[in-house]
């Protein structure tokens, strides 16, 4: 355990140098536990998430770095590789493609390119895997981060599917 405080602890340091560097990630460390932390990221640009801002969570296990962070978005997010009531993510490098050379920032440079590219063919939520398939969800994506009940209405399409 000692080992993945001082690497989170590096991790930190690194963050916080790198928070001009990187204006598309904002990650942040819980005052009281070093291994949850938050992170904001930016839709990627040319992608029918452009424009959003996300919230993800991560619980990094006391074996961090041997094993991967568990990572699910706290925003909705209409997205196939995205589980649409738990936030759980869908991607290789969080479960058996893991290396210790993953940092919690790459992670989040890793999920802002499956929300560029995603992965319809394996979805966890296989709505928006057939959506994304079949019919393109530019103008659903666009209007999902910024559904708030009784004030804008979600789209049916993605209501129906969440």
């Amino acid at each position: 355990m000692q080992a993945s405080r001082a690497r989170l602890f590096k991790e930190f340091k690194e963050v916080q140098r790198e928070k001009v560097a990187d204006p598309d990630i904002q990650l942040v460390c819980d005052d009281s536990n070093i291994f949850k932390w938050t992170a904001l990221i930016k839709g990627p640009s040319e992608t029918p998430f452009e424009g959003g801002i996300f919230q993800l969570a991560f619980s990094v296990p006391e074996q961090y770095p041997l094993q991967p962070p568990q990572v699910r978005f706290l925003t909705k997010i209409f997205h196939p590789n995205v589980h649409f009531k738990t936030g759980e993510i869908c991607l290789d490098i969080l479960k058996n493609a893991w290396s210790p050379a993953w940092t919690l920032q790459s992670v989040c440079r890793a999920i802002i390119a499956l929300m560029a590219h995603p992965e319809p063919d394996s979805p966890l939520n296989c709505d928006s895997g057939a959506t994304f398939s079949v019919q393109g969800i530019s103008e659903d994506t666009n209007r999902w981060p910024g559904c708030i009940p009784d004030l804008q209405p979600c789209p049916r399409r993605v209501k129906k599917s969440v």
